[in-house]
């Protein structure tokens, strides 16, 4: 019998925040069976260096543990919310935040994204810590993710491998991107990050559920829901022997923006 898919419940309980970053985050490749990170880093900074997309608010929706998918556009949004549904990722990013003793070491990756955009890290670190107002508690399955709390519409919203984990079926899962579409003010532009055909992921040794998603099935689902895909870029994942932490066949990042 197929195991249940782990829901948000499972990730209060079982995710290991810290393990998740040591394992996926402590080096720009990302993890050594993946070596995707520099691919998606690559991405966000170019989507987001060119100056075409700003403003006032932008939104992460699904953090994780981690600010990787905001350390290029930090630079462009004066004000910057993160959010996550498990309370050890939303612990995770606030000690990095306030430079507690022990708090994740993010400098590697730091490094990186500096060097592609030739700034100084110090500067990178330091407008992250400045420009993310608020961290969040969230759930992509809400029509309202921050319910109780209505969000002002923003800029821009970011999601980097969320939905997949969080949503058990394309009927969630084109809701959830629905309310990622609410958040948004006409013509405000979504990026995402996301995984292709992947069953499952590893966190040391326990296992999580992921939607498996096509190309196809994702840009009729956000035509769906209201938006315009501008660019897709993707990346094939390694042979399935040589992965013992996922299943994915393909990375994707893709731009779209709200049409209404």
């Amino acid at each position: 019998m197929e195991a249940s898919f782990t829901e948000g419940e499972f990730y209060q309980d079982h995710f290991d925040s810290r393990a998740f970053n040591q394992s996926f985050f402590s080096r720009p490749e990302g993890h050594p069976d993946e070596n995707f990170l520099t691919f998606v880093l690559q991405c966000f900074s170019k989507t987001f260096s060119a100056g075409k997309y700003g403003g006032q608010r932008l939104i992460d929706v699904g953090s994780g543990p981690s600010i990787h998918s905001v350390l290029s556009a930090c630079e462009h949004f004066q004000e910057i919310t993160l959010s996550d549904y498990t309370d050890r990722n939303l612990e995770e990013i606030q000690k990095w935040l306030r430079n507690e003793e022990g708090c994740f070491d993010w400098k590697p990756v730091i490094q990186y994204v500096s060097k592609l955009e030739k700034k100084s890290p110090s500067e990178v670190e330091a407008n992250v810590r400045q420009r993310v107002k608020r961290v969040l508690k969230c759930d992509v399955r809400l029509e309202n993710p921050f319910h109780p709390e209505t969000m002002k519409p923003a800029d821009c919203v970011v999601t980097s491998l969320c939905l997949e984990a969080a949503c058990k079926d394309m009927l969630s899962y084109k809701k959830a991107l629905a309310s990622l579409a609410s958040l948004l003010r006409p013509s405000g532009v979504l990026v995402m990050v996301g995984v292709l055909g992947e069953s499952f992921y590893r966190v040391n040794q326990t296992r999580f559920s992921c939607l498996r998603l096509t190309m196809q099935s994702i840009k009729a689902c956000l035509e769906d829901v209201g938006f315009a895909v501008q660019e897709i870029n993707t990346l094939p994942g390694p042979k399935p022997k040589e992965n013992a932490v996922s299943d994915y066949e393909a990375i994707f990042h893709l731009v779209a923006l709200k049409t209404d």
